[in-house]
């Protein structure tokens, strides 16, 4: 018996979500990715999962950096799960440095296609098979159409799914659960140790279906995120937009 108002509202909730594409999750996939300190903006208090999610970049450095931390959160994923496809016009993908994100590359199926059609096609039909831990592919443009069929096979596959997007001619509304902008950042060497720090980026949450965009500094420690700084002015999340 709903008795309170409170109560009522986290029923429709429980209610609505499932209808836009946010539905239950395969037990224990979520605490993989132990990415507890941004749960807080998302709508069901976890990273999205059976959804897709778009990351946009500029440039050939932040295409790198996405495709990083795109790693790291698959990771996370196939720690209780299946094995991913990454599918794109020659991937940005470098299977050895899979390892740094604690996946072994035979994990990893890779596609190489030459045409946009195919990479599309590919895509929409991995994103129905229930075994895999994530599809991701590399498309440039992504229409509402191509993001609403990737949406409808993985509300009944389970599989998260992810469109890297760099240097996108436009930013049109598309059927995608979250769109992201990673930076890259300079890493900070450990005290008193040599040589390089830790991979470091600036993810921007530019928007997020019922939830909060919000902006993040992590890094990439011993196998998980580790934040560095959450208090980043809300007007970073206001990039210049194109188009078109």
């Amino acid at each position: 018996m709903l008795t309170t108002k409170s109560d009522i509202i986290n029923h429709l909730k429980r209610e609505i979500l499932p209808l836009e594409g946010l539905g239950a999750h395969r037990p224990g996939i979520a605490m993989g990715l132990d990415m507890v300190f941004m749960d807080e903006v998302f709508p069901q208090g976890h990273f999205p999962l059976g959804a897709v999610h778009e990351l946009i970049s500029e440039g050939a450095e932040a295409a790198a950096s996405t495709a990083g931390f795109t790693a790291a959160v698959v990771s996370g994923l196939m720690k209780t799960g299946g094995p991913a496809v990454w599918i794109g016009h020659s991937p940005i993908l470098f299977p050895p440095a899979l390892k740094a994100f604690g996946i072994q590359p035979d994990q990893v199926i890779v596609i190489d296609l030459k045409k946009e059609k195919d990479i599309l096609w590919a895509m929409e039909e991995t994103l129905k098979c229930p075994v895999l831990s994530a599809v991701i592919g590399e498309l440039p443009e992504l229409s509402f159409t191509h993001s609403r069929r990737f949406q409808l096979a993985v509300e009944q596959s389970k599989t998260t799914g992810f469109i890297l997007r760099s240097n996108p001619g436009t930013e049109t509304p598309n059927a995608c659960i979250a769109r992201w902008n990673i930076k890259p950042l300079l890493s900070c060497p450990e005290d008193g140790l040599p040589g390089i720090g830790h991979p470091r980026w600036q993810i921007d949450l530019l928007k997020i279906r019922n939830g909060r965009p919000h902006s993040w500094i992590v890094e990439w420690v011993n196998g998980k995120f580790r934040p560095v700084a959450d208090s980043i002015p809300s007007i970073l999340l206001q990039p210049k937009r194109k188009t078109g």
